[in-house]
Parts: structure tokens; C-alpha cells; sequence
């Protein structure tokens, strides 16, 4: 079975009991109370560097079990003392170990620290709840994964969370997902490396997909970051940042990691 298919099936079904129209009023509320727009895109936007997102994953489908943290807070001050740029918070827990507590823990962490560093909720969205859940727990972005999505599910995915004052990281792995990304205008646009559909991971797809993103639009680079090298040739594909999970939750020295991805 498509891997991307079996696991929106059992999101769906995951969700089904929790479900319900969401208002408007429910979303602004949240942008009515947030310090700052866009915050997760203005950690990207530096002119100077590569900007790294380091992804709190506890397994994967692909690799397994990765990394048995004692809390996802403590993983998110070895990011921060590490000066990462944003952090991504996997909230999936039956493929990827995470839970919607995770971000809430990250987010209270973060609100405690001196470095305001943005987070995102990364999982597969599909209802404004998800996106509304993701407002409550203290995230600044979300993450829209077009082979998951039509078309109206993604634009009523980015319309509520433009009301809640997330940003809408967009992800894509073919040509065709980024024709469709670009009709909605993003402000960021993910090229995932790896296949959703079979979990295999090529570079390459980077640096074919990147000079389709017009320039003015965060372009990220996502999965197959395991060396610096890998960073550095997404950087020269062009690249603004690069998310980086597996790698990370397994360096024995996150900081020297993300400083040597930041040399590209």
C-alpha cells in the first residue's frame, strides 16, 4: 500500500471522533493574541546563511527508531543551545512517536527562553482542527502536504491558518505539486527529498524542484540532510534553509552539527 495513503487513512480515522466545524472567530482569536506574523518565515529570511529547522522525531517509518528522548523539551534546549533557526515538532504518533503534548511542552520551553524560536507543527493536515489545535499548542506554522491535499482542502487549510497568524509551510515532491503549490501565493515552500509514497530519498529532487520557486518565497530543503555536505549542496541548489531530523536526534553533538551545516 502507498505509505502516504495508509497513513492519511488512519489520520482520518484517527481524527474521525474529534472532528467538528470550527468558526472563524475561533481562529482569530488566536491572531488577535499573537505577538508577531509570520514569525516562522522571518527565522528563514537571513540573507547571510543557511537557516536550519531541526525536527524533534522520535522513529520514522523509513529509519525506525531513531532516538528514545527523555522529553521533547530537553531535545528542544539541545536545539537552542545549538542556535537553530525554527524548530519542527512531529505530533503523529502512531508512525512517528510524537503527540500534540510534545509541542506543547516545546512551546512552553521556548516561551521560558530568551531565544524566541518558532515552531512548527508537522504532521498530516487535512481539517482546520488540526490547524486550530496547532494555534492552542502554541506553534507558528503548519505544514500542508499537497500530495495529501486537493485543492480545497489546501486552500481552506491556509485560509484558517492565516486567520489564526500561523504560517503555511507547503510541501512538495514533483513538479506537478509545485504547479499546484504556487497558485496559492506561499510564502514558504518545502521540497521534501523523500517519496511519501515509498519513503525513498534523493537529493536530486531538490535540485530539480528549486528553480521552479520564484524568488521572494522561502525555499526549504527537506529529509536526506544526514552530512553537512548534504546541507551545503541544498544551500547551492538554492536553498534558504534545510529541515533536519534523523540526523540531528542522533548527532552525539547537535551544536557542532548545525554550525557546520551553517559554513555552506
Amino acid at each position: 500500500m502507498d505509505k502516504l495513503a495508509e497513513i492519511m487513512a488512519h489520520k482520518r480515522e484517527e481524527l474521525s471522533s474529534r472532528l467538528r466545524p470550527v468558526r472563524d472567530e475561533e481562529f482569530i482569536s488566536f491572531g488577535e493574541r499573537r505577538d508577531s506574523f509570520h514569525a516562522f518565515h522571518d527565522a528563514l529570511a537571513s540573507p547571510d546563511e543557511l537557516s536550519v529547522i531541526s525536527e524533534i522525531k522520535r522513529r520514522s517509518p523509513s529509519a525506525g527508531e531513531i532516538a528514545d528522548i527523555p522529553s521533547a523539551e530537553e531535545q528542544a534546549r539541545l536545539y537552542l543551545n545549538a542556535e537553530v533557526d525554527a524548530l519542527s515538532v512531529l505530533t503523529d504518533e502512531k508512525f512517528f512517536g510524537g503527540s500534540l503534548q510534545d509541542l506543547w511542552s516545546v512551546s512552553d520551553f521556548i516561551r521560558s527562553h530568551e531565544r524566541a524560536t518558532p515552531s512548527l507543527r508537522k504532521d498530516f493536515a487535512f481539517h482546520p482542527i488540526q490547524v486550530l489545535e496547532a494555534a492552542e499548542a502554541g506553534a507558528s506554522a503548519v505544514l500542508l502536504i499537497a500530495r495529501a491535499l486537493d485543492d480545497e482542502e489546501m486552500g481552506e487549510l491556509r485560509r484558517v491558518a492565516d486567520l489564526a497568524g500561523l504560517d503555511c509551510l507547503y510541501e512538495a515532491h514533483d513538479e506537478g505539486e509545485v504547479e499546484r503549490i504556487l497558485e496559492s501565493n506561499p510564502l514558504i515552500v518545502g521540497v521534501n527529498n523523500r517519496n511519501l509514497s515509498t519513503f525513498e530519498t534523493d537529493l536530486a529532487v531538490t535540485e530539480r524542484l528549486l528553480p521552479m520557486i520564484p524568488d521572494g518565497v522561502i525555499k526549504v530543503s527537506e529529509s536526506g540532510i544526514v552530512e553537512p555536505e548534504d546541507a551545503w549542496r541544498a544551500r547551492d541548489a538554492g536553498a534558504d534553509a534545510v529541515l533536519c531530523g534523523e540526523a540531528l536526534m542522533r548527532a552525539e553533538d547537535p551544536e557542532e552539527f548545525v554550525a557546520a551545516m551553517k559554513e555552506a
